[in-house]
């Protein structure tokens, strides 16, 4: 069912002040820079920040994000097996979808299927 390990996100409260942090750490520029995302890309992986919402505390605010095709699927099995939906499935552009679950024992499991 997973293919990959493919994105990591961190929720932050100040978009830019990560965005401007991880830039000069790193020396890369991000390569989608919204005000809903900001994505990096490290030798084709991904390091995505989001800004923090109410689902987010400090302690869960990092989701990796496997790669998977047919997400829906992989969401229901997911649910079958145990799992709590935290994000459904949403279309995000590009021709890619994300969901996240949580597991049986609190973990946020990101999928991510497409491009």
């Amino acid at each position: 069912m997973f293919k990959k390990l493919r994105t990591v996100i961190y929720y932050v409260p100040d978009l830019q002040k990560a965005k401007e942090w991880y830039s000069t750490l790193t020396g890369v520029q991000p390569y989608f820079d919204e005000p809903f995302y900001i994505g990096f890309d490290f030798n084709g992986c991904e390091l995505g920040l989001h800004p923090r919402d109410e689902t987010v505390t400090i302690g869960n605010q990092t989701v990796s994000h496997w790669a998977v095709d047919e997400i829906e699927e992989c969401v229901k099995r997911m649910v079958e097996h145990g799992a709590a939906i935290l994000y459904n499935t949403s279309d995000v552009g590009g021709g890619i979808k994300v969901a996240t679950v949580i597991d049986p024992w609190g973990n946020a499991v990101g999928l991510i299927e497409g491009a």
